[in-house]
């Protein structure tokens, strides 16, 4: 399939693509409760020919024909916020909002089904299109599709996804090969003492002082156990203890966020933790206990996946249109699929290039660029077509 094609093909639908994704932001549902919109997604593929497989809200579609396969995938979950837009179409799900492009992830794929099915004929082999839920909540709507058999018979040599990005101008795409986003686990610690009078603190053991030491000394992971050239994070983002200002409490409840693109590293902050807490804690008479809840893999993106993908970029798109993009410390569960088969994640600015600076994922005034969804949906066409030549 040409370049111009692709353009003129998806010009001509593009209108009634906007209005798909309006309709799905302004119906957002939670991670693993996509029902209306995993119903929304069957009746559109319906509408165009295209078969389907339905795992509980996830959607798989299939088109085109031949002995190799590769697969396309968006996710389609909201986030519990309050949208602060003023949109006309804004949610009209209180407490609920698109607010990490999801909505235009599908759109784009919905969009890309559509050309891929009116085009079939050209298609050298087997395209699965993956309308992935639960991304945003462990343990991933990637995983429980994997699991599940999904992706299977065939099973793709390959995988491809992308993601909205407000740092970027409108249209650019952004791709790296290796490390991209990384692994993200959570920590919970109780640090226990016991509760005494303010003012006779001799006769309880403070769980507060030993919970304040605590959160700089595992800061003390990062420059004292990590090799410094590895990028890693711990931040511990929420304290809770105490009702009184006279009143030592029992518990101090602690949690946090670790951050890494290193398989080894991650494991030995996970051991360190479960290690050295409750030591620190016992040097003020405290109990700890630590819970680690482990999220997303780092995703690293196939060194030769990505070239190709890249390639085609440049091609389409022309080489000032694509760009490097810069590893963030984000997770993303396409992690998942990457370690199954090679993959390629990447990145499509909606920042208005008039604006400095827009609000970030997960915000809720973010309001990206729509017609940015042109080229992401050409850079889908595009590896569709020109994957297996």
């Amino acid at each position: 399939m040409k370049n111009q094609q692709i353009i003129d093909e998806i010009n001509e639908i593009f209108e009634n693509i906007i209005e798909i994704r309006r309709t799905i932001h302004r119906n957002p549902e939670l991670s693993f409760k996509e029902y209306e919109t995993s119903e929304f997604i069957q009746k559109r593929l319906d509408s165009l020919d295209v078969k389907y497989d339905v795992y509980d809200t996830g959607v798989i579609a299939h088109i085109g024909n031949g002995d190799r396969c590769i697969a396309l995938r968006a996710d389609m979950d909201a986030l519990p916020i309050e949208e602060e837009t003023g949109l006309e179409f804004s949610s009209a799900n209180p407490g609920v909002m698109h607010a990490c492009g999801h909505d235009m992830h599908t759109a784009m794929l919905l969009a890309t089904a559509e050309i891929l099915k009116k085009n079939e004929d050209g298609l050298k082999g087997k395209i699965k299109l993956v309308f992935q839920p639960g991304e945003e909540t462990i343990p991933g709507g990637a995983s429980i599709l994997l699991e599940k058999g999904a992706l299977d018979n065939p099973a793709p040599e390959a995988i491809f996804g992308q993601h909205i990005n407000p740092g970027e101008i409108a249209g650019k795409i952004s791709i790296a090969s290796g490390p991209v986003m990384a692994s993200a686990d959570e920590v919970y610690i109780n640090v226990k003492g016991k509760g005494s009078h303010a003012a006779q603190p001799h006769i309880g053991n403070d769980p507060v002082l030993a919970a304040s030491h605590l959160v700089q000394y595992i800061q003390t992971f990062l420059t004292k156990f990590r090799n410094p050239i590895n990028p890693g994070v711990i931040s511990i983002t929420t304290v809770h203890g105490g009702s009184a200002a006279n009143i030592f409490p029992d518990v101090v409840k602690l949690s946090g966020t670790m951050r890494s693109f290193d398989f080894e590293w991650r494991e030995k902050i996970h051991n360190l933790l479960r290690e050295k807490i409750p030591v620190l804690c016992s040097l003020y008479n405290c109990d700890a206990e630590v819970e680690i809840r482990k999220g997303y893999p780092p995703l690293i993106n196939n060194a030769e996946t990505s070239e190709k993908a890249r390639s085609l970029a440049i091609d389409l798109l022309g080489e000032e249109n694509v760009m490097d993009f810069e590893p963030k410390m984000w997770a993303e569960d396409f992690a998942y699929y990457a370690q199954k088969m090679p993959g390629t994640f990447w990145f499509l600015g909606v920042r208005p290039e008039e604006m400095e600076l827009m609000p970030p994922l997960h915000n809720a005034k973010l309001n990206p660029v729509e017609d940015a969804m042109k080229n992401g949906i050409g850079m889908f066409v595009k590896v569709a077509f020109d994957y297996f030549k």
